[in-house]
């Protein structure tokens, strides 16, 4: 590493770190990548190395050039040219599905074919070939082929991990999506030809740069080769802003986007791809957080924790600036603390690992992979880290007992986990008195532990509380445990505004029970939330209901009443909405239109404004000067994390909760 300079990170997936580095001999920007390889034999090893020597024969214009590798301490450095203007996926991506012209198209197409004749006349199989591994040049002009293959050798103790059966099925069947009529004839069945399912009728390469359509496009690329200025009528490659469309933001548990531009359209600034707000513990409105030039699809809050996962699969964290780094004395006269400030960082020391979800507890993080392995560090104590001891970690480790299961969805309480598996098995570790584990039984586990679910009755979604804990099932149906003080849970047996007699009320279950308060028992839920003394639901036609204690008003009701039976929130009557959090005593809910109300208790800044306590929903102010919309919230004792995704970013499909 004494040849280079390491800039920044560019890049983490699968198969390690990708650096962008200055070389220290001439001052040029290269690619640096770093392949974890403590796994690997040393016949791996070398036939990683043998390949990478093969690929520096290839010199064109259209392939990325590899210079150099090398193996350093646990680690295969691969040194390579630097593509300044990304990938063709990205390229494509941020189009928001508005179709590329065909010259463009054909533009892009031929320089691909160039590179892949030069590839094949040297014996050399890509194997790989797709829009994540084609880059562009600084302009978006020039395209480059990478990845020869890297990937294929150091898959050999990953390929249970991919999708590939589904893959090869689309393959074998031909399945893909119908190509635009807007596209000529000509280009039409060229792509109809390239994905026959008879290999004998896919034309060749040198059939394929014969066609006319693609001779018009291979003269234009090397007519502009040494031109000063293209001679032909150029249209711009960058992409254009999105296209409006009615599918955007329609997905039932989406909140859709707000703000509306002002003036006419003229260059700035392009907006942040997202923002995290935070507010309580202090903070009386929402706060923008640092997002260290990434975009947060989803966060998760915990006692002290503010956590979010980047779509490049980063763990990032919030957390107050060290003592002397900032802030400075309360003014005379002063009655209120300045503000905490927050600074932002990665989670370092996890080569290779793409993070999906992160849930947070008491003092406690837990995150998932997008290899469905759980990791989890912090405290220990309970046994919440599912290590088998109440040893502390300071680094995510995996929860080595589930290795076994490729888990989907993983839920964090104060001192309790739930974790959930593809295949629909249901996992429980941690503190367990009043039966939050619905094992059965108080008992606390230091060790994942699987818990009996009733046939027919699978879960689909995990949610954990204070000291309960809740399953949403496929029919939107929900099971609770745990304790059911107030009736936080919903088991009491009760009719539309019915109360129970003392007897009937039920103060907690040891195993998973279906819900009895209506209307929770008969309509469908879309999601749950668990605070300290009471719950949320939104149903699957956008109605919020709450239940539990509304000592503070975090029912949402005219009236502070005291009842066991669920009700619906007041002041929301004709807003669909879609996400709700619960906190300690107080609620955040988000409409379909991207509307943030809150209720209930409003000392510390819980509200997100400077009002107390609120017994009706009111509206939360995000500073957004740009459409946005809604992609995760979440509320843990007297703290609320909010991200939200810019409407010119790409479409996901968004978390509701932490």
């Amino acid at each position: 590493m004494e040849k280079y300079e390491r800039i920044r990170v560019v890049g983490r997936g699968a198969f390690g770190i990708v650096h962008l580095c200055l070389r220290k001999a001439d001052q040029k920007l290269v690619i640096l990548k770093q392949i974890p390889v403590e796994q690997m034999t040393k016949e791996e090893r070398q036939a990683a190395q043998n390949e990478c020597q093969v690929l520096k024969l290839l010199n064109h214009p259209n392939v990325i050039e590899y210079y150099e590798n090398f193996l350093e301490d646990k680690a295969l450095m691969i040194a390579m040219e630097y593509a300044p203007g990304g990938t063709l996926a990205e390229f494509i991506q941020k189009r928001c599905n508005s179709l590329l012209e065909e010259e463009t198209i054909l533009h892009f197409f031929v320089q691909i074919l160039l590179a892949l004749h030069h590839v094949h006349t040297h014996l050399i199989l890509h194997r790989d070939l797709k829009t994540q591994n084609i880059l562009l040049d600084k302009h978006r002009m020039v395209v480059k082929i990478g990845d020869f293959g890297i990937s294929k050798i150091l898959s050999s103790k990953s390929k249970a991990y991919t999708n590939l059966p589904a893959l090869v099925l689309k393959i074998m069947s031909g399945t893909f999506a119908p190509i635009s009529d807007r596209y000529s004839p000509e280009l039409r069945q060229l792509v109809l030809s390239l994905l026959s399912l008879e290999p004998a009728q896919r034309p060749p390469l040198s059939h394929i740069m014969a066609q006319p359509l693609c001779i018009r496009a291979l003269l234009n690329i090397h007519t502009d080769v040494g031109s000063v200025r293209m001679r032909r009528a150029e249209k711009s490659l960058t992409p254009g802003p999105p296209i409006a469309s009615g599918s955007t933001g329609s997905r039932a548990t989406s909140a859709r986007c707000r703000g509306v531009p002002r003036g006419p359209v003229r260059p700035a600034i392009p907006p942040p791809l997202s923002s995290v707000y935070a507010w309580g513990g202090g903070l009386s409105s929402p706060l923008r957080l640092p997002m260290l030039n990434t975009e947060v699809v989803q966060v998760a809050a915990g006692r002290t924790q503010k956590a979010g996962v980047t779509r490049s699969g980063r763990l990032i964290l919030w957390e107050a600036p060290p003592l002397g780094a900032g802030g400075g004395t309360l003014l005379p006269g002063a009655v209120e603390l300045p503000q905490p400030q927050f600074v932002s960082r990665f989670l370092e020391g996890q080569s290779g690992v793409t993070i999906k979800h992160v849930a947070c507890g008491d003092l406690f993080t837990a995150c998932l992979t997008d290899r469905g392995i759980i990791m989890t560090f912090g405290s220990g104590s309970n046994g919440c880290l599912g290590h088998g001891n109440l040893t502390d970690i300071s680094q995510p480790t995996i929860v080595e007992a589930l290795l076994g299961y490729e888990m989907v969805q993983v839920a964090c309480g104060a001192s309790h986990v739930l974790a959930l598996s593809t295949d629909g098995e249901l996992f429980a570790w941690g503190r367990g008195d009043g039966g939050r584990l619905g094992l059965g039984t108080r008992e606390s586990h230091n060790c994942p532990q699987q818990v009996p679910v009733a046939p027919g009755q699978e879960a689909q979604r995990v949610v954990c509380g204070i000291d309960s804990s809740m399953i949403l099932t496929s029919p939107g149906r929900v099971l609770a445990c745990g304790s059911n003080r107030f009736n936080k849970l919903g088991l009491d047996h009760l009719s539309l505004d019915e109360e129970p007699v003392p007897y009937q009320q039920v103060e907690e279950a040891l195993s998973f029970t279906p819900l009895g308060s209506a209307p929770l028992d008969q309509e469908p839920l879309l999601c749950v939330d668990l605070g300290t003394a009471h719950s949320a639901a939104i149903t699957a036609s956008g109605d919020c209901y709450t239940f539990g204690s509304n000592q503070h008003g975090q029912l949402g009701t005219s009236s502070r009443r005291v009842s066991r039976a669920p009700c619906r929130v007041q002041g929301l009557e004709g807003i669909k909405m879609v996400m709700v959090a619960c906190g300690d005593a107080f609620t955040v809910a988000v409409g379909a239109e991207g509307e943030v109300y809150s209720w209930g208790k409003g000392t510390r800044g819980r509200l997100g404004r400077r009002d107390e306590d609120a017994g009706l929903p009111r509206p939360v102010q995000l500073d957004e000067t740009h459409p946005y919309m809604v992609t995760s919230v979440s509320c843990c004792h007297g703290n609320t994390l909010l991200a939200v995704r810019c409407e010119f970013s790409s479409p996901i499909s968004p978390t509701s909760l932490g």
